[in-house]
């Protein structure tokens, strides 16, 4: 990230902290204000994610950053053989998402736990696949969270992430700025407990790194295979890659 992105800017905590704190504020009102700010649009960049880790027919995927279980879900709905464990960092929203897994029935295929992903409670080589949606710009130290993934990665496993990104070409790339400098902000101070956690996702998005620099970073890290998909004229990009 060019700049170190926090929520709130004069807090003595850590960003680990200020995310957890964040999103445990936001986490009962975060699934319907996501959808209105995506427009929906996540959905169909998920089920994307789901269609490429199901290629390789894992019996084990780790969803990391879970948040209240949306992709995790979808992997339980779709994957029929595998058991899937999400893990996040906020309890508040964890506990959201606890609700809807027992809703779908879905308890015993999906664990939900509370963990670092920057110290990944699982031994090395214990994954067939692993995902991040919308998290990795969340981690405080990104090279170390991806190193982590990498350890608890299977070799030929796969790993996805699902992150937003910024359009370069016109007119989308003024529809992009208008939607997350003025737009998503605006939506958060209105209906938001907090009111500087969307604020926060729009500066943390604009300023993280994307495509070819993304990509460069998963290679210095160990992985191999690395290719960016970009979604809807850039505003979001899938990244898949492999162990060795």
């Amino acid at each position: 990230m060019s700049k170190n992105i926090t929520p709130y800017k004069n807090s003595d905590l850590g960003k680990k902290e200020q995310v957890t704190k964040m999103f445990d504020t936001i986490s009962k009102e975060y699934d319907g204000l996501n959808r209105v700010i995506s427009f929906g649009i996540d959905q169909k960049w998920r089920k994307k994610v789901v269609k490429l880790v199901d290629e390789i027919s894992p019996k084990t995927i780790l969803d990391i950053a879970t948040g209240t279980g949306d992709l995790a879900i979808m992997f339980a709905e779709s994957i029929n053989q595998a058991k899937i464990t999400g893990l996040d960092i906020s309890e508040g929203m964890l506990n959201v998402g606890k609700q809807k897994v027992a809703q779908k029935n879905l308890t015993e295929r999906i664990d939900l736990i509370i963990g670092d992903s920057e110290k990944l409670p699982f031994n090395d080589n214990s994954f067939d696949a692993i995902s991040v949606s919308f998290g990795v710009r969340n981690f405080e130290s990104l090279e170390t969270g991806l190193s982590e993934i990498l350890r608890v990665l299977k070799p030929q496993g796969k790993f996805v992430i699902l992150e937003t990104s910024v359009p370069t070409k016109f007119p989308f790339k003024q529809g992009y700025q208008f939607h997350s400098n003025i737009l998503l902000p605006l939506i958060g101070k209105l209906f938001s407990r907090d009111k500087k956690a969307y604020g926060y996702l729009s500066e943390s998005a604009a300023n993280f790194p994307y495509g070819e620099q993304l990509n460069n970073i998963l290679r210095k890290v160990g992985f191999i295979d690395v290719k960016d998909h970009p979604q809807t004229f850039g505003v979001a990009t899938i990244y898949t890659s492999s162990k060795q």
